[in-house]
């Protein structure tokens, strides 16, 4: 295991608390309320945050235009496709359901990386995949046993997933000289301006004035997540190994769906908890360090 600094784990508490709790937020703020206008007014208010807090630590926030073309697919991989895909199935899903299948990227993180980038995947971690696709084969039963279900928001939330996994393992492969917390400004820039054009297209007959409950998760959105969590997890994904680096994720599903059933009265039935079990064995199977190998025993010298 990777020895993580004091500052390293605070941050990786932090982010486990903002993001597991974040679940039932973002339910509450797309009740009611168009999804990608929820995301929109969240970035729009998130990045100048961000934008302050970054000057106010004087990193330099300048990228040379030879890496603007990685920049762009990091940020199609890292953020477009899962903000606006997550933040739909948020609507037809429960918000535990939601954060459950969410936090397979795991899971798509190690097949990616063993498929593409030449990691080698034990044979625990394997097993944890077919936990994990169990799992989602529970959730998907269970959608699909109800005239109300909604299998599309589950296809919706593995996408995001399996789009999110592959966007860290290239972002902790990159090699641009800049520091990651730019990095994160200008993605985090970037789906601003795609999220607004996607709500404007397809929601703009929708808009009408947030309720207080759409303004408390929006605020929540754009100061702990956009302000701040997201920027701490590509300073993580970047600079500490995989396993370290997504330490958090074991807990912020298992926070997502009973500070869901806390806040929000979701029924837990039977599936959702042997899927808790399931992703949770998933994950610490792929990202629990592996024993070290000993040593060979160095041969008596003859003679």
């Amino acid at each position: 295991m990777h020895k993580l600094s004091s500052r390293q784990w605070l941050i990786l508490i932090l982010l486990t608390v903002i993001w597991g709790i974040n679940w039932p937020v973002m339910k509450i703020g797309v009740t009611g309320f168009p999804p990608l206008t929820f995301r929109m007014l969240c970035l729009m208010l998130g990045t100048p945050i961000l934008g302050a807090a970054l000057l106010y630590l004087k990193v330099p926030l300048r990228i040379e235009r030879q890496h603007w073309p990685e920049l762009l697919v990091l940020a199609v991989f890292n953020m477009f496709i899962w903000h606006g895909m997550i933040i739909i199935a948020v609507q037809s899903l429960s918000s535990g359901r939601a954060a459950i299948l969410g936090y397979t990227m795991p899971m798509f993180s190690a097949v990616i990386g063993a498929m593409f980038f030449g990691n080698r995947l034990p044979s625990r971690a394997w097993a944890g995949v077919a936990a994990a696709a169990l799992g989602v084969v529970l959730l998907l039963w269970h959608e699909l046993s109800h005239l109300t279900g909604r299998p599309v928001g589950v296809l919706l939330a593995l996408v995001a997933a399996s789009t999110w996994a592959l966007g860290t393992q290239l972002l902790r492969r990159t090699r641009m000289p800049v520091p990651t917390l730019a990095i994160s400004f200008w993605m985090t820039l970037m789906t601003t301006v795609v999220m607004t054009v996607l709500a404007v297209l397809f929601e703009r007959e929708e808009w009408h004035a947030p309720s207080e409950a759409n303004w408390r998760s929006i605020i929540f959105n754009a100061v702990l997540v956009f302000g701040f969590a997201h920027a701490a997890w590509f300073y993580l994904a970047r600079s500490l190994p995989p396993v370290a680096s997504t330490l958090s994720v074991m807990l912020i599903p298992v926070l997502g769906v009973f500070s869901g059933a806390i806040w929000l009265d979701e029924v837990l039935h039977w599936q959702d908890w042997a899927a808790v079990v399931l992703m949770v064995v998933s994950i610490c199977s792929v990202l629990w360090p592996a024993a070290p190998t000993p040593s060979p025993e160095p041969e008596a010298s003859s003679g």
